[in-house]
């Protein structure tokens, strides 16, 4: 059959579509948010699965974080879209549910709020709760195997890549498929280069609330990429990346955002200020 313009139905959908991850035609955005500091980052120790809160600078980043997702088109502008934001997605684990807590409290909506244990952080087994440098000394080997080829070596007693794989998919295809339920189909045949667009987006959206390695997973899944890229993707503190569904087709639109934390920084420059102030020290 000889596609026509405009005739998404005659063209062969994506794998990603094809598979059932992606629902055909999905407009819609998701926007990720890995949790902010926690007590066991201060401490330099590895989290995994554990249980810790934020710290006091992963309050302070998980506000801000709010704050700019509050008002994502004031500039510069998110790429976000006009329309609903549909839900607050996050891991069980407490340092990404109090995030998401503090996101919910400054958004003007009212989103449904849910979390969702397939977004945990990759289990790290044996190494969980342990000082890094701990880890270094008693596990080079393996250590060294991980960050060089995760697909091949992982903790003690953690998760493999695969098995990460295995329950973020399905996460996925929740989170995308009650964004299609909120939508309506959308068309490949309008302009994909920035610049020319008729307007921003009038879509659904979500934010998700995680973790870097469960995101990493998830951002490998939705480009169907292959898990030894694993490493290829930063993600920072609060930080903040958003993916965009054009009628099934993932865009990556911006990635790793950290300028809504400048403030934090600002505010930890003047008191370091200050506390050189009162000791006389140059």
């Amino acid at each position: 059959m000889t596609a026509l313009p405009g005739d998404d139905a005659s063209l062969p959908a994506s794998p990603l579509v094809a598979d059932g991850l992606i629902p055909d035609r999905l407009d819609a955005t998701l926007v990720l948010v890995r949790h902010g500091e926690s007590q066991l980052i201060v401490e330099g120790r590895f989290q995994g699965q554990l249980e810790t809160p934020l710290s006091a600078t992963g309050r302070r980043q998980a506000a801000l974080v709010g704050g700019r997702l509050a008002h994502p088109h004031d500039p510069p502008a998110l790429p976000v879209p006009l329309g609903p934001l549909l839900e607050v997605v996050h891991s069980p684990l407490r340092r990404a549910t109090e995030t998401a807590e503090a996101i919910v409290d400054r958004v003007d909506a009212a989103p449904l709020v849910r979390p969702d244990p397939g977004l945990l952080e990759i289990g790290q087994g044996e190494w969980e709760g342990l000082h890094r440098d701990e880890i270094t000394a008693r596990w080079a080997d393996v250590l060294a195997g991980w960050r060089r080829d995760p697909t091949a070596t992982w903790a003690p007693g953690g998760e493999s890549l695969a098995d990460v794989r295995a329950r973020v998919r399905p996460a996925l295809a929740t989170i995308l498929g009650r964004l299609a339920d909120g939508g309506v189909p959308g068309t490949l045949d309008r302009s994909q280069v920035g610049g020319y667009e008729d307007g921003p987006p009038t879509h659904p959206w979500t934010i998700v609330v995680g973790h870097d390695g469960v995101f990493k997973v998830a951002l490998l899944t939705l480009f169907d990429l292959p898990l030894e890229r694993f490493w290829m993707w930063a993600m920072d503190l609060a930080a903040i990346t958003v993916v965009e569904l054009r009628a099934g087709r993932p865009v990556l639109r911006v990635h790793n955002l950290t300028g809504h934390l400048e403030p934090h920084l600002d505010e930890a420059a003047q008191e370091a200020q200050e506390a050189r102030s009162r000791s006389g020290a140059l």
